[in-house]
């Protein structure tokens, strides 16, 4: 009788490393993404080490068994979906910060050391750790690195990849490579590195990395403006952008999601509030940057400005923006865009997102980051109803099909995954596509590694 590859490759493993129960397997079939396609798992494996991570790579290539490496499953492109006959690699177990040196500025931990931890353990020792996405709290760092995430201080300090010193993977037939440096400067090669960040799990499975630290920062000061109408928000924008101003966050809501944040809060936003701008500063000149996107915001239409005047007055206003995404989740089902266009387009994509939702007749919320055009517009639905689910689907093409059409980009920080695998190669010329593919197919000739994620 013949056996299963799954079962060939692991199937003499003990339960610590592997199971293919499907109770406990069904668990880990996907991530938060809508929309995407997934199956359950054929089993779930569960390393200690990159010796172990290893070993299984190269029993899942003998067998010719697809691996999809998963994080915390919160990324929201279906990056982490199982597709039909694999078996899932989950990073939970290596979760060691392994080195924190002070004098160098850097730290090594494993992959699936949570992003918040990390973050405290830099502050521990008077350094910082900038990348901040949106689920810091839950999100590993394997897969930050994985999708090259983003956040709310990219505007000053930069996605995932910025802070990305060197690598440890593990290549699909098990080969173990580093790629990169522990010194502040260094150009022998090739930059690897960089190729398997954002890389979402298709070129290897990342068992280590090297960040940088900055000094920490001085405490944030915060401001938040409302204004009538998007165009005068947007214009505020445009003025702070090309003003020079050191900000570490520029964030921006519509009407359609500060009326969700005050339902769920309270905060009572008037009601003819069209938009609001929440910006910060967390250098030594905060005070003064505060107070001149203050008279920016002001000068351009503002309706109300409010500055903080401690860090707890800081992050008391900035609870809105935090709101964003919690409060349009409790409107029905979501799903969730990520888009970057340039940011003289923010309005533009805005009030092209509003025309969208009416002709869908659908809900449509947009927050996301000022500072880098990166914006979040997130369509409500219901997914019991398949109408429902298609306006979803054709809400969520008309506002990618934007974007591009603006000069922007499918994705700014959540990566391709499944969700956007169709839209790849309307961004992209044939030749940068097929050179992709090159690589992809030398790095993973028998095509086990996450299988039908970015390239399709």
């Amino acid at each position: 009788m013949d056996v299963d590859p799954v079962t060939a490759a692991f199937g003499d493993l003990g339960a610590d490393l592997f199971t293919a129960d499907p109770d406990l397997v069904a668990g880990f079939a996907h991530d938060e993404s809508r929309l995407t396609d997934r199956a359950l798992p054929a089993g779930v494996l569960s390393p200690r080490s990159t010796h172990d991570v290893a070993e299984l790579a190269r029993r899942a290539h003998a067998h010719g068994v697809p691996l999809v490496a998963r994080g915390a499953g919160s990324g929201l492109s279906g990056a982490a979906n199982a597709p039909v006959g694999s078996v899932v690699l989950r990073t939970h177990r290596m979760a060691a910060i392994l080195e924190v040196d002070v004098a160098e500025r850097l730290a090594v931990v494993q992959p699936g050391v949570v992003t918040a931890d990390l973050r405290a353990a830099a502050r521990a020792v008077g350094l910082f750790y900038p990348p901040d996405p949106g689920s810091v709290a839950i999100s590993t760092v394997g897969g930050n690195v994985a999708t090259d995430a983003g956040g709310m201080c990219c505007v000053k300090y930069g996605v995932t990849g910025d802070f990305v010193l060197g690598l440890e993977v593990v290549l699909a037939d098990g080969t173990v490579v580093r790629t990169g440096r522990r010194t502040a400067k260094g150009v022998a090669g090739y930059d690897l590195t960089s190729l398997f960040v954002g890389s979402e799990g298709t070129l290897g499975i990342i068992t280590e990395i090297t960040v940088r630290l900055l000094p920490a920062p001085a405490a944030a000061q915060t401001l938040v403006a409302t204004f009538d109408s998007l165009a005068s928000a947007g214009q505020a924008v445009a003025a702070i952008a090309a003003s020079g101003l050191a900000v570490s966050m520029l964030e921006i809501m519509d009407r359609t999601t500060l009326r969700a944040v005050d339902a769920r809060t309270g905060m009572g936003f008037e009601p003819g509030v069209a938009a609001m701008v929440l910006a910060q500063a967390d250098d030594a000149a905060a005070d003064a940057t505060v107070a001149a996107l203050a008279a920016a915001c002001t000068d351009h239409g503002a309706v109300d400005v409010a500055t903080s005047e401690d860090p707890d007055e800081a992050e008391l206003l900035l609870e809105a923006r935090r709101q964003a995404l919690p409060a349009l989740e409790t409107l029905g089902d979501w799903l969730l865009d990520d888009v970057c266009v340039p940011r003289s387009h923010i309005v533009d994509l805005l009030s092209g997102v509003e025309e969208i939702a009416g002709a869908e007749s659908l809900t449509i919320g947009v927050f996301g980051h000022a500072g880098d055009g990166n914006m979040h517009p997130t369509v409500i639905y219901d997914e019991r109803d398949p109408a429902s689910r298609a306006a979803a689907g054709r809400a969520f093409d008309a506002i990618t099909r934007l974007a591009l059409d603006l000069g922007g980009t499918i994705t700014g920080e959540h990566g391709v995954g499944r969700l956007k695998t169709g839209w790849l190669a309307q961004e992209l010329d044939p030749a940068s596509l097929a050179l992709q593919r090159r690589v992809k197919d030398a790095l993973d000739p028998t095509g086990i590694l996450n299988p039908g994620a970015v390239l399709g």
